[in-house]
């Protein structure tokens, strides 16, 4: 992927990457009164409190997959036929009504990821949800929940999260995974190869696969990984397709498997 991080080889900085993302939900949370913790966001039915019990599970569930393939295996076995159930069960175990406690344990989950990641060998895939990936993958995964789930919470709190080109992290996993959207609707994906042109926070252009494809998707990084993490609608979004396949992917695009939920409605946020 041309001037995009590579997931695999550069684990450290992908590691550094990381840990400055999550650090982005303590600046949003930490100084809340009690009260705010349990404003709704924009997914329903879900707290701000929701949210960060959310990221807890999932950076304690990347954490044990890099450090203990057999503890991971575990956690997840109850999860394989209904994982948003199995999710949801979960999150009735944080202690929502605490900010406290709940704000501990999510510095000491994020804590618990990043140095597990950061220990696994590169080269070396560690299980996840559907197969083996490296370790810089998954916290490139991760670092997507954070934009995704640190976005619901600054929605609900009204402010505006800074974005800077660590998020590249995010547009390769979203173009890594590209398929996810067609797959969690039972479609088939397209025999064709996309162009990917964005442009990032710092104004570098980003770009990913033939020159001269047909289908191509264009338009500003940040908007990209909120479309791709279904927090904005495509048409409050400044990310345009030409061709019918492309077109149709920015309906549909998702960088994370499983339902794709409600997305957001059009002009629900206006730029």
């Amino acid at each position: 992927m041309n001037n995009l991080p590579n997931v695999i080889t550069e684990l450290p900085a992908v590691i550094g990457h990381l840990s400055a993302e999550a650090a982005q939900i303590d600046t949003l949370v930490a100084d809340l009164d009690p009260a705010d913790w349990t404003r709704e966001t924009p997914a329903t039915g879900w707290t701000v409190a929701h949210q960060v019990a959310h990221l807890c599970f999932v950076f304690r569930l990347a954490g044990t997959a890099a450090s203990d393939a057999e503890a991971f295996a575990a956690m997840t076995a109850k999860a394989s036929e209904d994982f948003d159930g199995a999710v949801n069960a979960v999150l009735a175990t944080y202690p929502l009504d605490d900010p406290e406690r709940l704000l501990a344990r999510w510095r000491a989950d994020r804590d618990f990821a990043v140095e597990a990641l950061a220990a696994a060998p590169a080269d070396q895939p560690v299980p996840w949800l559907v197969r083996p990936i490296p370790p810089g993958v998954l916290a490139c995964a991760g670092m997507m929940e954070v934009l995704a789930h640190g976005q619901d919470i600054a929605d609900a709190l009204g402010v505006v999260p800074e974005r800077t080109d660590r998020i590249g992290n995010v547009v390769g996993f979203a173009i890594l995974t590209w398929e996810f959207g067609y797959q969690s609707r039972g479609l088939t994906p397209p025999d064709t190869e996309f162009r990917f042109e964005l442009t990032s926070p710092s104004g570098e252009k980003w770009e990913f696969g033939p020159a001269d494809a047909e289908q191509r998707v264009t338009g500003e990084a940040a908007d990209f990984c909120l479309l791709v993490t279904r927090r904005r609608h495509r048409d409050d979004l400044a990310v345009s397709a030409v061709g019918a396949e492309a077109n149709h992917w920015l309906d549909i695009a998702q960088a994370y498997r499983g339902p794709a939920g409600e997305g957001r409605r059009p002009g629900q946020f206006s730029r």
